[in-house]
């Protein structure tokens, strides 16, 4: 089936991964390497991250509960200090990649995120929140976690999604960082494309779709 829609995760894929940042705290506040993802993997569609992504707890709830679960694994971390880390910078090569689909395709944007910092990109600064928006315009829809209540990787914000753009999964793409986040789609007939890097996902898109993008890999 003919390739209409693309689909596009936010952070990690349009802007540098949040992982980056997490990887950066822990390094400063010697914690274990990869220790936040851990937190944030135990019971994963339970737990703080997951409830404030769904918008079941607020911003404050978060900060506890998260002190809380880091505490049982060792090391206590307040959630405040995690929502801080959570915007990254934007990607312009990927940027421009987005803007060179949106006349020919479909560009919805489908992001996990939480209510706090400034808009879908969960900026802290106005300067940062404004070149989101930036990108944020080019999208003909965008579906935030926090305001439906589904988060990824549930099957249904995959269903509700294909619903709003009005197409069937055979005629998406669909970029994201998260290789969990990936499966379910897949399993549905979206074609998929892991971000490990900027220069490997627009190669990979430019594959998919057949054009060619600046700062593609090879």
């Amino acid at each position: 089936m003919m390739i209409t829609s693309i689909l596009w995760d936010f952070g990690g894929v349009l802007t540098t991964s949040p992982f980056e940042s997490f990887n950066r705290f822990e390094t400063e506040k010697g914690l274990p390497h990869n220790f936040l993802r851990r937190v944030n993997s135990t019971n994963p569609d339970s737990n703080a991250w997951a409830r404030f992504e769904r918008s079941d707890i607020n911003a404050d709830q978060f900060d506890a509960l998260f002190l809380e679960e880091s505490t049982a694994l060792g090391h206590p971390v307040r959630g405040n200090d995690v929502i801080r880390l959570l915007a990254g910078d934007i990607r312009p090569n990927m940027v421009a990649a987005l803007k060179a689909l949106s006349a020919d395709y479909q560009c919805v944007c489908l992001t996990n995120n939480v209510s706090a910092g400034k808009g879908p990109g969960m900026s802290r600064t106005a300067s940062a929140q404004k070149a989101v928006a930036e990108v944020m315009e080019i999208f003909d829809t965008v579906i935030q976690s926090s305001k439906i209540g589904l988060r990824k990787p549930d099957p249904q914000i995959y269903e509700y999604t294909c619903r709003e753009m009005n197409v069937r999964p055979e005629q998406i793409v669909y970029l994201d960082d998260l290789g969990i986040n990936l499966k379910p789609a897949a399993a549905m007939g979206m074609k998929t494309i892991k971000v490990v890097s900027e220069g490997q996902a627009l190669k990979d898109l430019g594959a998919a779709v057949g054009k060619t993008f600046a700062g593609a890999e090879g």
